[in-house]
């Protein structure tokens, strides 16, 4: 009798217990790992309109940030740091102009930033797949909402860096005047920017 009330007791005391490393356990697993981008595989290009005639395109490069990740927990989160100082065209005289007041005004405003608020899964074939991640973003002294569409991304085990890689393609479409970039709206060339993001950060 004494023996099953002692049991008894073990198995109450050790239910408060088991509840808390349980709890601890799912807070761990569903925890994010941290990945740091590598600017020499993360780049925003942007394609624009010319006078209905070509398209002007570009890119910064260098970009610096940290990703979170965990696609069984569903969860994502990414910072981006873009330097304006970085665009090429291809035409100097080009990127000289697109530095100055007239558009993005590099000497006032020398970065670019971007910080995700959302992201959206798709659970296929028991795989989650990211689709979109919606996000601020902050240029020419204004911070507007953006979402980027996700063209692809993937994790891999690099056995260059021997740990984790993620990374993937992103596009959007932007209206240049919301960051107060509208120079020559009105003579033809449109204010819709069109985005490609690639994204590459390797596990810390």
């Amino acid at each position: 009798m004494y023996r099953l009330s002692f049991l008894h007791t073990v198995r109450y005391c050790h239910k408060p217990l088991i509840g808390l490393l349980l709890s601890a356990w799912m807070v761990a697993s569903s925890h994010a790992a941290t990945y740091h981008i590598d600017p020499t595989h993360t780049n925003v290009r942007f394609a624009i309109d010319h006078f209905k005639t070509s398209t002007n395109t570009g890119g910064f490069y260098n970009l610096t940030g940290q990703l979170e990740y965990d696609p069984a927990a569903k969860i994502g989160n990414i910072s981006l740091t873009i330097p304006l100082n970085s665009l090429m065209t291809g035409d100097k005289a080009f990127d000289i102009a697109l530095k100055s007041p007239d558009f993005f005004d590099i000497g006032k405003y020398p970065l670019a930033r971007f910080e995700s608020t959302k992201w959206y899964f798709q659970t296929d074939k028991n795989r989650s797949a990211v689709t979109k991640v919606d996000g601020m973003l902050t240029m020419h002294g204004k911070t507007n909402p953006v979402t980027l569409t996700a063209t692809k991304f993937n994790c891999y085990l690099s056995y260059v860096l021997k740990k984790s890689v993620c990374g993937g393609d992103f596009t959007t479409t932007i209206d240049r005047t919301q960051w107060g970039i509208s120079k020559y709206t009105l003579l033809g060339i449109t204010e819709k920017v069109d985005l490609t993001i690639q994204i590459e950060a390797a596990k810390q």
